[in-house]
C-alpha cells in the first residue's frame, strides 16, 4: 500500500524534470539548428491502452510541418490537459518527433474504509472516481473534499479522509479512501442579540436548528449544518415580517467551535426595527374589463391591521385568480409599498397590468411510482401548447387530488429557455390505495361468522377499481365481486361489471333455503364536472325451496329478474323491473 501524498509528490517531481528537458520556446532554442527542418514522422512511445493515433490527434504538428517550438510547446500542454497522462515529453531524434508518454492508471475499484454514518452508495453518488475511470491526483483530491463536505452536512466536522492506492497489473489501481468519521458535532447553545420583542426561547422555536439535548437522539436538527443556518435566517425574517416588523434583518450569524471541538455555539445578531400596520390599500389597473373597485373586494388585507408579509403574497394570488375569471389569463400584479417610519403605516398599491402571454411548453408528471402517467393526464384540464391559465391549472390539481391515489399534489411552474414558454411539473406523492379486511364473530343465531374482503382503488396503477368479498356463516354464504373501469375504451365513459352469489339456509327456523346468482353491467358518462348519468342492467336468478310444508309455499320456485336502472343526480329510477317465474 502506497501513501497517496508521496505518489503525488513523485509525479510532480518527474513532471518538473521532464518538462525542463524540453527547451522549446526559448530564444536559444529558436536559434539552435536542431529546430530547423521538417518533421518526417511522429513517433509515440510508452502508450499502453491509448492508441498512437489518438495521441497524435492532440498534437498541433504533423509530418511535413516544420519543427516550430511554439506549436510543440502548445502540443505538450494540450496532452497534459487531457488528464490521460501522468507525464509527457517531446524530443527530436534526427528528423523524427518522439512523444514519450506515461499513462495515468485506470481505477479498478473504489473502496471506502471506516465509514458507518454514510454508506458506500451515498459516497459513490457524490464523487467523481469510479471503476474504469482515470486516476489523477487532482480528481482524487477533489473527491476528498466532496466526502468531507458530506460529513459536514451530517454534522461531523472532525471527519478526516486519507486517500490511498494499491498498484495492480496492467497499470491499474485500487483507490481506497480511509475515513475517520469522528463524533457528531452538535449545537451546545443558540443565543440571540438585539431581540426585544421576542425572547430567545420563542425565536429558537421558529428556526429548524435545535440545541443538543439527550432526548433528541432521534433527530438530526441538533447537528450543526451551515446550510441549515442560512435557512434559519430566512425563517426568522419571515416570522418577524409576519408580525409587523417590515425592517427586520439578521445582521450576523456566527458559529464558534467549542474548545473540545465537539459542539458549536451559535450567536445571531438581529435588528428588529419597529412594528408596522397596513395603511391605505389600493388597486390600480388600466385594463378595460377589470374594475379596480371590484378587484379591491378580492383583497384580503384590511387597513389598520398588523402588517404581514404573507398577506401580500395571498393578495397577489387572489387578484390573479379574480383577473382570470374576468378573462385575463395573463396578468402581472406588482405590489408597491410606501413605508412611513414616523406613523408606522405601510400603504400598499397593487398595480394590475396585462402580462406577457405564456404558453405551456411541457407538462411533467413527477413522483408517480405506481400510477401511470395517462391516468393523471386525463384529469388535467390543460394541455401542452395551451395558453397558461391558472384557473384551469388549479382545477386540474383539484381533480388529480380528488382521485384519492395521492397523499399530496403540488403544481410547480418552471421557466423554460423561451421567455414565452413555461414548464409545469405536477408532483405527486403516492399513498396506499388497497385495503384488506378480515372479521370473525360468533352469535347464537349464526353460530360463527367469517368475513374477508379486499379492494384496490388503483389496480396496477391504471385507475381501475376492484372489490372482492367472501362472507360465510352457518346459515348464509355470500360471494361478491365488482370491477370498474373509469375510462372505458380510453373515452370519457366509465363501465363496470358486478357478479354475486348468495345462499341462505333457514331450514331450522323458517323451513326454506334460497340460492341467488346475479350479474350486471354498468355504464356512466359525465353531464357536467360534478354530475354523472349512469345506466345499469342486472340479471338475477333466485331459487327458493320450501322444505317444511307447514309454511306458505307461494314463494317457492325458480325466478329470473332483470332490471334496467338509470341513475343521475336524483333518486335512481327503474326503467324496467321484471320478474319471471320459470318453475
Amino acid at each position: 500500500m502506497r501513501k497517496f501524498l508521496a505518489a503525488t509528490m513523485m509525479a510532480s517531481s518527474v513532471l518538473a524534470v521532464n518538462t525542463a528537458l524540453v527547451p522549446m520556446g526559448t530564444a536559444d532554442a529558436q536559434e539552435d539548428s536542431r529546430y530547423g527542418g521538417t518533421i518526417r514522422s511522429v513517433i509515440v512511445e510508452g502508450n499502453q491502452r491509448i492508441e498512437a493515433r489518438t495521441v497524435q490527434s492532440y498534437l498541433l504538428v504533423e509530418p511535413g510541418d516544420s519543427f516550430d517550438p511554439d506549436r510543440i510547446d502548445l502540443s505538450l500542454k494540450t496532452l497534459f490537459a487531457t488528464n490521460l497522462f501522468a507525464d509527457v515529453s517531446i524530443d527530436r531524434v534526427d528528423d523524427n518527433l518522439v512523444v514519450r508518454v506515461v499513462e495515468n492508471p485506470i481505477i479498478n475499484r473504489v473502496v471506502f474504509e471506516g465509514n458507518s454514518a454514510l454508506d458506500d452508495d451515498k459516497l459513490k453518488e457524490d464523487i467523481q472516481a469510479a471503476p474504469r475511470g482515470i486516476f489523477t491526483a487532482a480528481r482524487v483530491q477533489s473527491d476528498v473534499q466532496r466526502i468531507l463536505e458530506l460529513y459536514r452536512q451530517s454534522g461531523r466536522f472532525a471527519a478526516k479522509v486519507e486517500p490511498q492506492y494499491k498498484p495492480l497489473e496492467q497499470n491499474r489501481v485500487d483507490l481506497i479512501f480511509e475515513i475517520t468519521e469522528g463524533p457528531v458535532t452538535g449545537v451546545r447553545s443558540i443565543n440571540f442579540l438585539g431581540n426585544q420583542a421576542y425572547s430567545d426561547s420563542r425565536l429558537r422555536s421558529e428556526i429548524v436548528t435545535r440545541q443538543s439535548r439527550l432526548w433528541r437522539f432521534f433527530s438530526s436538527n441538533d447537528n450543526y449544518d451551515p446550510g441549515r443556518l442560512e435557512y434559519d435566517r430566512d425563517l426568522l425574517r419571515q416570522f418577524y415580517q409576519n408580525n409587523g416588523y417590515y425592517d427586520f434583518r439578521v445582521t450576523s450569524a456566527v458559529a464558534e467551535l467549542t474548545p473540545d471541538q465537539k459542539d458549536f455555539y451559535i450567536t445571531m445578531t438581529v435588528d428588529e426595527g419597529r412594528q408596522y400596520y397596513f395603511g391605505e390599500v389600493k388597486v390600480e389597473t388600466a385594463l378595460e374589463k377589470l374594475n379596480a373597485e371590484a378587484l379591491k373586494r378580492a383583497v384580503p388585507i384590511q387597513s389598520d391591521t398588523l402588517f404581514r408579509g404573507d398577506s401580500i403574497e395571498d393578495t397577489i394570488d387572489s387578484l390573479t385568480y379574480a383577473a382570470g375569471i374576468a378573462g385575463y389569463a395573463f396578468v402581472d400584479v406588482r405590489p408597491q409599498l410606501d413605508v412611513n417610519p414616523e406613523t408606522g403605516l405601510i400603504d400598499v398599491t397593487f398595480a394590475v397590468d396585462e402580462g406577457p402571454r405564456v404558453y405551456i411548453d411541457r407538462i411533467n408528471i413527477v413522483g408517480n411510482t405506481q400510477t401511470l402517467d395517462r391516468v393523471i393526464r386525463r384529469e388535467l384540464r390543460i394541455s401542452e401548447g395551451d395558453a397558461f391559465n391558472r384557473i384551469l391549472l388549479d382545477r386540474s390539481k383539484n381533480r388529480v387530488r380528488a382521485l384519492g391515489y395521492f397523499k399530496n399534489v403540488e403544481v410547480v411552474e418552471t421557466p423554460s429557455e423561451d421567455p414565452d414558454r413555461t414548464i409545469v411539473d405536477i408532483k405527486v406523492e403516492e399513498q396506499p390505495t388497497g385495503e384488506l379486511s378480515f372479521a370473525a364473530g360468533f352469535s347464537s343465531v349464526d353460530a360463527y361468522l367469517l368475513d374477508v374482503s379486499a379492494s384496490q382503488r388503483n389496480l396496477r396503477g391504471r385507475g381501475q377499481s376492484v372489490v372482492a368479498r367472501v362472507s360465510a356463516s352457518s346459515r348464509q354464504q355470500i360471494l361478491d365481486f365488482r370491477f370498474t373501469e373509469p375510462r372505458l375504451f380510453d373515452r370519457n365513459l366509465s363501465g363496470g361489471i358486478d357478479a354475486y352469489a348468495t345462499r341462505q339456509d333457514y331450514e331450522d327456523y323458517s323451513g326454506f333455503t334460497s340460492d341467488t346468482i346475479g350479474a350486471g353491467v354498468r355504464l356512466g358518462f359525465p353531464l357536467t364536472e360534478r354530475m354523472q348519468l349512469g345506466l345499469s342492467y342486472r340479471l338475477q336468478t333466485d331459487e327458493v325451496n320450501v322444505l317444511d310444508r307447514n309454511y306458505i309455499i307461494d314463494e317457492e320456485g325458480f325466478f329470473v329478474t332483470d332490471r334496467v336502472q338509470i341513475t343521475g343526480a336524483d333518486t335512481p329510477e327503474d326503467l324496467t323491473d321484471d320478474t319471471y317465474r320459470l318453475l
